[in-house]
């Protein structure tokens, strides 16, 4: 059991990641410290954090795990804020779905005390923001991914390990680059072309009525467009590289269906569907046995 958890960030995850703490009996008094006071006051009405923080500062002050959950924009700032605080007893995590920008700010900020820091990418969340979402199951049954750096303490990356699997998380763990190639196809992307198709069909003259016939299959592909527009900003711009090289891919794969269905071409533009529809069947059973 940790004594104390530090909360900076009080919204959906950082909110949800101290739920599900204190009903797992695994911490015994929570610090929360948010930018927007009104996100601490909601989380400390809620119950989700014990104590209101006043800086970031402060929260770390007494914990020996941290939570980070902010955007990664913003979290070199975080760890300038917190560093004269960090000790090699202390547990320190982010949540961010990038990563080698998160440890070189870690590098540039922590510098001796970067061993504290265990990156962590909780893959779970919702289109929605904000603490008064906090769910204490949000990360149950989900993966998280883990990305230590050569400096990263054996010790601390156990207890983060420890502490996700007993939130009951399956754990994974991998390099950063591996971490930002591969999120950048299964997560950045898609968000990508959310936000792109619901652009272009609002962009047009008809676009209004064309979403009012919309049916379920749309609904699904394009939930992800009401994610919040400054986090994925950040997220997006920060991993462009990798992003930028799957958008090419995308558009190679997109341009060949073009080239089918320009050509009338039903053999090829049939094997292509296929394709897709079997890699997703085979996708989806890996997903059910885990």
């Amino acid at each position: 059991m940790f004594e104390q958890l530090g909360i900076i960030g009080c919204g959906l995850m950082g909110g949800s990641f101290a739920l599900a703490l204190k009903h797992a009996g695994l911490v015994k008094r929570i610090v929360g410290y948010s930018k927007s006071p009104s996100s601490t006051e909601r989380a400390l009405q809620m119950g989700v954090i014990d104590v209101e923080a006043p800086s970031a500062m402060l929260a770390v002050s007494g914990s020996d795990i941290v939570l980070i959950a902010v955007p990664v924009a913003a979290t070199e700032a975080t760890f300038k804020a917190i560093k004269h605080l960090v000790t090699p007893a202390m547990l320190i995590m982010d949540v961010g779905s990038t990563k080698r920008d998160v440890i070189d700010a870690g590098r540039r900020a922590l510098r001796e005390q970067i061993g504290s820091f265990v990156p962590a990418h909780p893959v779970a969340g919702r289109e929605v923001s904000g603490v008064e979402h906090a769910d204490a199951e949000l990360y149950h049954g989900k993966q998280v991914i883990l990305t230590p750096i050569e400096r990263t303490l054996t010790v601390q990356l156990q207890k983060a390990v420890d502490v996700w699997t007993a939130l009951g998380c399956r754990v994974v763990t991998m390099s950063p680059e591996s971490h930002d190639a591969a999120f950048a196809a299964v997560s950045h992307l898609p968000h990508l072309l959310s936000f792109a198709l619901m652009n272009a069909i609002s962009g047009q003259p008809q676009g209004k009525d064309y979403l009012s016939l919309a049916g379920p299959g749309f609904r699904d592909f394009s939930r992800i467009a009401a994610s919040d527009a400054k986090m994925w900003r950040d997220v997006l711009l920060s991993n462009r590289e990798e992003l930028l090289t799957q958008l090419k891919i995308f558009q190679h794969s997109l341009q060949a269906l073009e080239l089918m269905i320009a050509s009338g071409n039903s053999e090829a533009l049939e094997g292509l569907i296929d394709q897709a529809s079997l890699t997703r069947a085979k996708w989806r059973m890996a997903q059910n046995q885990k």
